[in-house]
């Protein structure tokens, strides 16, 4: 039997494995002298905390003798898989048409490679075709129609992504949302003006609230779950995974993962699939990672630019501050806009040193912006944030009345 290069390649591949804060920039804390980051104990994965569960194996993969990457892309390829999981891979929420388009990007330091997917539809484990594109094409980068052709090719399966809970959600959304979506303009826009917070509006969202519960029941979503579905439709969810690894031999390497911003217009890419911006890993220096507003990432290169500040001596967390201060200087430091943006960077030195910085201290009060650490204990970690408060979703939306939250933490 002959086997063409495909062949060959398709069984490689198969074998293998925010309430805001009212001002101008004076409301930005002035930065404090950090103390120099020491070395930290190896192996280590860090990653964001919707990979916390798939941490520990992940780690003792690593530690076992494991590649970087491979234990990295061991973390990522759990919430892929997830149905309930609705921010990365099978039943990630999809776009404004209905349709799952997920993206992906990885860096593997030992050999300086890098490969990355976008806007790929019907294949759910982004991050493995990726590293496919890696190891097995000359390019760095394939997108659409193409990544989703090579993806078969390799023996990926096409799949239906979008399970029955996301689908309905998406439903719930277009019948209630979809007049409020990402056509913009945003508030990057010199001519935009932040809504205006006006106090008479209990009645209105009692009337919105009723009307999306009474829906979510028509729609057949379990009682159980419309607190939930009614959080997604009125502030769609920016989801993402990002890990880095670092073995024993200082060998490092980084993915990011996501199904992209929630009802988001078809062939909108974030930063998750842009080498230097999602993720970036240098095999001399470090990785780095993000989660948050994809758009303002990739005007601040974030991950490169973090990558590059340790390499002029900088601390992981001085490297990360630096970046979400140039999202603030893009801003002019205009806190009624900048209340509608946030990122979270996930950095990891070559000798263990590591950190995660957020531009606003979580979403809420009680629910701060976390991250995973294994260096031989698995735990989570509170980010570091820029400026005190908390972020509001975008698109942006009056306060809920807090009788109408009923204790729900998915509307607080």
């Amino acid at each position: 039997m002959t086997f063409s290069r495909r062949d060959f390649v398709k069984n490689s591949v198969l074998g293998a494995v925010a309430a805001g804060v009212a001002g101008k920039a004076d409301a930005v804390p002035a930065a404090k002298p950090q103390p120099p980051a020491e070395a930290g104990k190896l192996p280590i994965i860090i990653c964001a905390n919707n990979g916390y569960a798939y941490v520990e194996a992940a780690y003792a993969f690593l530690k076992s003798g494991g590649d970087t990457l491979d234990a990295a892309m061991r973390v990522v390829k759990g919430p892929e898989d997830d149905p309930n999981d609705d921010s990365v891979g099978l039943g990630g929420l999809p776009n404004e048409e209905g349709v799952v388009e997920l993206d992906a990007c990885c860096m593997h330091g030992p050999t300086r490679r890098a490969g990355s997917v976008g806007g790929v539809r019907n294949i759910k484990n982004v991050s493995l075709v990726s590293k496919a594109v890696m190891e097995h094409t000359g390019h760095v980068m394939l997108v659409g129609e193409g990544a989703e052709r090579f993806a078969v090719a390799m023996g990926f399966p096409r799949e239906n992504l979008l399970t029955e809970h996301s689908r309905k959600i998406w439903l719930l959304w277009k019948e209630f949302n979809s007049d409020r979506d990402w056509w913009g303009p945003g508030p990057a826009d010199p001519h935009w003006h932040p809504p205006a917070d006006t106090k008479p509006q209990a009645e209105l969202w009692q009337d919105r609230i009723q009307q999306l519960q009474q829906r979510a029941a028509d729609l057949g979503i379990a009682p159980e779950d419309r607190l939930v579905a009614i959080r997604r439709v009125l502030f769609p969810p920016t989801g993402t995974i990002h890990c880095s690894a670092l073995n024993e031999k200082g060998e490092i390497s980084g993915v990011t993962t996501t199904s992209g911003l929630s009802f988001k217009l078809p062939g909108r890419v974030g930063d998750s699939p842009i080498i230097g911006a999602g993720c970036y890993t240098d095999q001399d220096v470090g990785s780095a990672g993000a989660t948050g507003s994809g758009e303002e990432n990739i005007k601040v290169a974030g991950a490169h630019t973090i990558v590059e500040n340790m390499r002029h001596g900088m601390s992981p967390q001085e490297a990360g501050m630096d970046a979400l201060k140039r999202i603030v200087r893009n801003y002019n430091g205009d806190m009624s806009k900048l209340r509608f943006v946030d990122m979270t960077y996930y950095i990891l030195r070559k000798d263990g040193a590591y950190a995660a910085v957020c531009l606003w201290e979580g979403y809420s009060a009680g629910r701060p912006h976390k991250f995973s650490v294994h260096n031989g204990t698995l735990r989570s970690e509170v980010a570091t944030p820029l400026l005190k408060g908390y972020s509001q979703d975008w698109p942006p939306f009056p306060p809920i009345p807090e009788d109408l939250k009923k204790g729900s933490e998915y509307l607080k």
